[in-house]
């Protein structure tokens, strides 16, 4: 069975059937999560933009396990530069917005986000396990309305969406992309790591369930994995 473990704020750790996958992966400093990155295992480590919160250790957990790096060209290009080796980015160099590149078995799309960064522009992935089971994390991003066609050109089964406010989507925006990615389940991610952040999901409960929508809601407690079921 594939397992999600939440790590606090952006961080999510994916078990497939072939492999580890990390999203994000801020450990160290991030005040939400109860593991360190020294005692993280990965084969694959997916970022969405070049924030110190969401790329974490991300270069750190490459070198010392081996991992593939997946990110936007210009992020790269910028842990290339700090000792990353092409062999361990995918796609040699990375890939770009719309682009899909497969690593054994899984494959992730790269999707637009709409926020900002130093390194290329901010992203989020659109990642289908051996099975077929869909995961969209969005990455830090605002309310677009593009994110309608995610939800009619793939089945998501699950989507990783921030409801913080100040730096992304609110309660009341990340419902309305719940409603627009048709997405079967919703982890809200990306509060209550910084006192400007919501402090708790009453408001995206309230939310949805003015859309009638309270079912979709899946409720995860950092570093405690869940089974994913279709």
């Amino acid at each position: 069975m594939n397992t999600l473990t939440w790590h606090g704020h952006s961080a999510f750790a994916i078990t497939s059937q072939s492999q580890s996958i990390l999203v994000d992966p801020w450990f160290d400093g991030n005040p939400s999560a109860k593991a360190a990155a020294k005692n993280i295992e990965a084969d694959l480590v997916l970022v969405t933009h070049d924030h110190g919160d969401h790329v974490g250790q991300a270069l750190e957990i490459c070198k010392r396990t081996g991992a593939t790096l997946g990110c936007i060209v210009e992020l790269a290009a910028k842990l290339k530069a700090q000792g990353l080796p092409d062999s361990q980015i995918l796609n040699g160099i990375g890939f770009n917005i719309g682009g899909t590149v497969t690593h054994r078995g899984v494959s992730v799309t790269m999707v637009q986000a709409t926020h900002s960064c130093e390194s290329g522009v901010p992203t989020g992935f659109i990642i289908r396990l051996e099975d077929g089971y869909t995961i969209y994390h969005s990455g830090d991003t605002g309310l677009f309305s593009s994110m309608a066609l995610w939800g009619k050109l793939y089945k998501i089964d699950l989507a990783l969406l921030p409801i913080g406010g100040v730096f992304t989507m609110d309660a009341a925006q990340a419902t309305l992309a719940v409603m627009m990615l048709r997405c079967k389940k919703v982890i809200p991610m990306h509060w209550g790591t910084f006192p400007a952040l919501a402090q708790n999901v009453d408001a995206f409960k309230k939310e949805l369930d003015k859309l009638e929508l309270g079912d979709a809601l899946m409720q995860v407690e950092v570093g405690v994995p869940v089974g994913l079921v279709r």
